[in-house]
């Protein structure tokens, strides 16, 4: 025979004092582990977003980052010339041969410097990247030292509405645009002309080949071939792969960071936990000889009282997730450690990650609750009238 719950509710509400501390001290736990992962899938996303499933990404053989490849213009024009590259509506390949370079830049509100991509493209690059599009001036020309900027960076940097200029590789360049890319790393960067940029950056090499794949279900057969074409010497990743893994080592500290914070800060939670709990079993043991008085058994009695610290860990688990929902979308940045550039993101509070802060929540009371329900369902029926 069961306790019926009502009798755990009525309970919790005769110690609203003790019952809201205990919650709140775990919602503060659940709130701190639902940011801090919140960050993370931010970051993951920016990262991931950047790639898509249809391009194939070329790098030097050996090289695992734009920033150490190489890739050669005769290299660049035979890639072009495959039967696996897609064609544009005007016959001509799908294919972005880009510059890769980091700088370092002043932030705003003096913020300090922070390493920025200049990524050097042609016009084409629009088209085999999807999800650019300019949302205020124009894109950059041919032949001009003109130059578009992601619109996080324009958040993040002085003098970056179009008109302005930025200056680097001690040269002034003219700001025509603004763009966007689906919340991707891309809008942390600056785009220019590739010719125009090779010479004062790189020299007349490339660091990486983007192209649309004619068949995206042919990526293995496509990578055989490039990778075993001796005249190439290039790796061959799907660039959603490309830019996942690269978000795989940040991502993961970033995770373990958030469980380590949250498990240290759940001891006290647990603690408090375990003093609500021990003080309710004290305060209610001639209840208790009554329940087992009459035929409740001890389980019944120790499932009963785990019940009531897992109903306080749980409201505690809404009120921490209801305190983490504001920083969703809220944007911050970080170091990509495989291009030591700034990339900001957003805060993403998933359903999933809400799911996972009740599930902490429901682990804290049970190990909060442990304890003191096993005590009072080890409690003698005659020791437990003794008390009333």
């Amino acid at each position: 025979m069961k306790i019926p719950i009502i009798y755990n509710l009525r309970s919790l509400r005769q110690r609203p004092i003790s019952t809201l501390t205990t919650a709140l001290g775990m919602a503060l736990v659940v709130a701190v582990f639902v940011a801090m992962n919140a960050l993370a899938n931010g970051f993951r996303r920016a990262l991931v977003s950047t790639g898509s499933t249809e391009n194939v990404m070329i790098l030097r053989k050996g090289a695992n980052a734009e920033m150490n490849s190489g890739i050669s213009r005769q290299t660049a024009s035979i890639i072009s010339g495959m039967p696996f590259v897609d064609a544009g509506a005007d016959g001509l390949p799908m294919v972005s041969p880009e510059t890769f370079v980091v700088v370092p830049l002043q932030r705003s509100d003096e913020g300090g410097m922070a390493n920025v991509v200049i990524r050097g493209v042609g016009q084409r690059a629009f088209q085999v990247r999807q999800g650019i599009e300019i949302i205020a001036g124009r894109p950059f020309r041919s032949g001009s030292r003109e130059v578009v900027v992601g619109v996080t960076y324009a958040s993040r940097f002085p003098h970056s509405d179009v008109g302005d200029t930025v200056r680097f590789a001690q040269q002034d360049w003219t700001i025509v645009g603004q763009f966007a890319a689906n919340g991707s790393s891309f809008e942390s960067e600056i785009w220019g002309e590739n010719e125009q940029l090779m010479p004062v950056l790189r020299g007349s090499i490339f660091q990486s080949v983007t192209f649309r794949m004619t068949d995206p279900t042919a990526f293995d057969d496509v990578k055989a071939s490039l990778e075993n074409d001796a005249r190439l010497q290039v790796d061959a990743f799907r660039e959603r792969d490309f830019y996942e893994n690269q978000s795989t080592v940040l991502s993961g500290v970033l995770n373990f960071i958030a469980l380590f914070i949250a498990s240290i800060m759940a001891i006290g939670a647990v603690f408090g936990a375990i003093n609500t709990m021990y003080a309710a079993v004290a305060s209610r043991a001639p209840e208790i000889g009554v329940l087992l008085t009459l035929g409740f058994r001890p389980r019944s009695v120790l499932g009963s009282f785990l019940l009531e610290a897992v109903i306080i860990a749980l409201v505690g688990g809404v009120l921490g997730c209801l305190m983490a929902l504001p920083i969703n979308g809220l944007v911050t940045s970080t170091t990509n450690w495989s291009s030591f550039s700034e990339v900001a993101f957003a805060f993403r509070v998933t359903p999933g990650l809400l799911l996972n802060g009740m599930i902490f929540a429901g682990l804290m009371g049970l190990i909060g609750g442990f304890l003191p329900a096993r005590r009072a369902a080890k409690q003698q029926v005659i020791d437990a009238l003794r008390q009333a």
